[in-house]
Order: structure tokens, then sequence, then C-alpha cells
């Protein structure tokens, strides 16, 4: 009795395997979706890295074909987030508000009518059931005081103290006490037999209701079955055409890296074969003799951009004549390499690619392939009494002059880190004199409160009112 509990309670962990299954699959379309974003952002990133690093020809095509691969790899498992989330989950979303109705006092409708059910194919069998355990409990307590006066009984026989009516009076007491367990026998066998005979009907009705229940709990089984099977042909994207045709085209754009068809177009626009420049007479001219300013000297050399770039490689190695304006301090080239290593794994915070991944494609190739090279390599080049060599900023005697600004006490808005020797370094925050006003380039010239002297960005301060 009371032993259906079990089979209603199925009724109730149907419903919560729902939601188990709805999650599972909402954690799965998460992951998915993450993994496309992360996608996206390494072939962003890589793609930018491969064009501007020196790799060149039909084997830099090839490589981003990694980063095309990546991209049309992140469009088909966003349709699989797509097809969990507005697909599977929200059939089985459906299904259950269908399947299970709430009460307003709580619970489901069907848990309550499978109870009722239960109960009701019970109730007969169950008060005859009730009838057996009183007629034996009362059989068994009239076993006990027939024992009980059968031993008084044999106990007075011996005892001579005893009067003739005292012993009469304990034998008509065991013959009461064997007439009762007769009549309480009698009523047991008979309660029993009854409910022998009620059983049938009770097992038939309560498979009835325990039928009903399967039956509900089958078309769940069936349903989940379904949904799993149309989860799995979401998530296989080996039967998927395009996913193929992926896998395919980049195989093809792999076989068509040609080492000779590269070397033949660098020779021809790197090597030899390009286009020459051979010294000719030039006439004499007084600009040509101007000293150039630090300024225009940076201006000059607009091709490389200055900031955040690891001057590393082959590149160090070439004479050039804006020493001055490319040098790096070896401890900054240290801190710069350390600060960043393109082969570690990277926490994923679902953004772009930002300005500090910028530097990071800057510092990864030792030069830029559309980087403009010097052509002035003297040897003399340290000897030359007109190239700017003062790394501490002091003014130069044939440096073009500029009128003297007003100092005026400036505020930085956010932090800056100098990249060369003759710039400053401060906080957001900090406070410093502007001793210079901006030039062409966006630079002032400015003087920390411990004396320090140098270059900044004339954006990344305010003035203080």
């Amino acid at each position: 009795v009371g032993n259906y509990k079990r089979t209603v309670k199925r009724i109730d962990d149907g419903h919560r395997l729902c939601n188990d299954l709805m999650n599972c699959i909402h954690e799965r379309a998460r992951i998915e979706k993450v993994y496309a974003q992360q996608l996206t952002e390494w072939a962003k990133r890589w793609k930018q890295l491969v064009e501007k690093g020196p790799q060149y020809g039909t084997v830099e095509r090839a490589w981003c074909a990694f980063m095309s691969e990546a991209e049309k790899v992140s469009e088909l498992h966003l349709e699989v987030k797509g097809s969990l989330m507005n697909e599977d989950f929200e059939k089985i979303k459906n299904w259950q508000k269908e399947a299970f109705h709430k009460q307003m006092m709580g619970g489901f409708k069907e848990t309550k009518e499978a109870e009722d059910g239960f109960r009701k194919a019970q109730k007969p069998w169950a008060k005859k059931l009730k009838e057996v355990e009183a007629a034996k409990k009362a059989y068994h307590a009239a076993c006990k005081e027939e024992k009980l006066a059968i031993s008084r009984e044999t106990n007075s026989k011996a005892d001579p103290a005893l009067n003739p009516e005292q012993l009469k009076k304990l034998q008509d007491k065991v013959e009461r006490s064997k007439q009762d367990v007769l009549k309480t026998k009698e009523k047991y066998e008979k309660s029993l037999k009854e409910l022998d005979n009620a059983t049938p009907q009770y097992m038939e009705n309560m498979e009835q209701v325990f039928e009903q229940c399967q039956q509900f709990e089958e078309k769940r089984l069936r349903f989940f079955r379904e949904v799993l099977l149309e989860v799995q042909k979401h998530l296989d994207l080996s039967n998927v055409a395009s996913y193929k045709n992926i896998y395919r085209e980049l195989e093809q754009n792999i076989k068509t890296a040609d080492a000779v068809e590269d070397l033949r177009w660098f020779r021809a626009n790197q090597g030899p074969g390009m286009s020459m420049n051979w010294p000719q007479f030039e006439e004499w001219s007084a600009d040509l003799n101007r000293t150039l300013s630090r300024r225009e000297k940076k201006k000059a050399s607009d091709g490389v951009t200055l900031t955040g770039i690891n001057q590393t490689g082959d590149q160090v190695s070439q004479p050039n004549k804006h020493s001055s304006s490319l040098s790096v301090q070896s401890n900054t080239v240290q801190s710069v390499q350390s600060s960043y290593n393109p082969f570690e794994d990277e926490e994923d915070t679902g953004s772009t690619v930002s300005e500090k991944e910028d530097n990071k494609i800057k510092n990864v190739s030792s030069y830029e392939k559309n980087q403009s090279y010097p052509t002035d390599w003297s040897d003399e080049e340290s000897n030359n009494p007109f190239s700017s060599t003062d790394a501490n900023g002091d003014t130069n005697p044939f440096d073009e002059d500029t009128p003297p600004a007003m100092e005026v006490r400036v505020r930085a808005l956010y932090d800056y880190e100098g990249q060369e020797q003759d710039e400053l370094s401060f906080k957001a925050g900090d406070e410093l004199t502007k001793i210079e006003n901006e030039d062409e380039q966006g630079w002032c010239k400015g003087r920390l409160d411990n004396g320090q002297v140098g270059l900044y960005p004339a954006n990344y301060v305010e003035p203080i009112q």
C-alpha cells in the first residue's frame, strides 16, 4: 500500500528532466558561440600579422587561407548555436508546457490524476487488508489467552489449597478461551479469503492506472530520443557539405603555394630584377644642407611607426641615418618583448582586437613588408656633425629656432610609457609643466616635477584650470 508513489514521482522527475535537457543544450550553445567568437578574433589578429609581416607571395596566400577557414567555420558554429537554441531548446520548452499543466495550489495536474487513480484503485483492497490485519491481531490475542488459561488450570490442580469452586472457574476460563480461538480464527480466515478474492480486481485496477503512467512516460522518452537525434544532426558538421568544402578549398589553397614562383617574384620586385636608381649628377641646393630638427626627422620617417615597435632582427643591423629617432634602449626592448608572447594562450574577453593587440601585432615581426628603408648608407654616419645624436634632448646649434612658449601646468589623462630616451613617462593624474607647444606631429615638450625634460603626446594631457 502506498508504493505507487514511486510511479507518481516519475511524472515530477520528467518535468525536471526537461529543464535539465534544456540547460544542457543551452550550455552547449553558449560554448559554440564562444568558440565561434574566438575563431573570428584569432583569424582577424593573425590575418593582420601575416599581411603586415615579411611573408609574401603564394605562401602568404596559403597561410591566410587558414584565417579564411576559421571565419567560415565560425559562421557554421554560429549556425549550430542558432539551431540548438531556436529549434531544439524551443521544442523541448513547448513540449514541456503542453505535457505538464501546473495547478493553482502547486504541483502538476498529471501528478494529481495519477495519484488519485492509484488511491481510488487501492482503496477497497486496502480496506479489506485492514480488516485482515485486525482479525489476525484478534486471533493471535485469543491464542495467547488460551495458552495462559491452560497454564493456570494445570498449576491449580497441583495446589491442594484451592477449593473445587475456584478450580471450576479456571476450567470454564479454559473452555471460553478455546471457543474464542475458534471464533477469531474463523473470522480471520474469512477476511483473508475475501482479501484474496478482491486481489485480482485490485491488481487489474492498479495496473490500468500504472499503464496510463507508462504511456505518459513513454511519450517523454520517445520525445527525448527524437530531440537528442536532432541535436546530434545539428552538431554533426561532418555531414554538412559546406563544411567539407571549407577544407577541400583550404587544401587547394595550400597546394597552390609555389616556392619557385615566390622566389621569382622576390627577384623581380626586391632583388636584381627590380628597377634601379643609379646615382646621377645633382645640382647643389641650400635646402639640402639645412639640418633637420628632431620633429622634421620624425616627419621624414612617416613610413615607420615608432611608438610600441620592437626593433629586432635585421632592422637593427641595417645602418640608418635617423639613428636617434629609431634607437630604442635595450631595457625597453626587453620590457616590450616580455610583455607579450604571441604563442601564449590568452584569456577570452569576448572583445575584438584592441589597440593593445595592435601593438602586439607590431612586435611579432621584425619588420613590415611596406616599410621604407633608408637609402643613405655612409659609414661615416656616426661622425656626421649635422646628425641629431643627443639622447638627452639638448638643443642642436644647427636646429631651427622655435619660439619660446609660456609654461603651462597640465594633468595627465592616461598612463604613458616613454618609448625613447627623450620621451617622458607618467601615470594618469600626474601633473607636469608644458614648456613647448604642440608640433605638427602632435607632440609637446614638458618638464616633470623631478626636473626631467622630454616629449609626450599632446592628447594625453589637459590643462589644469
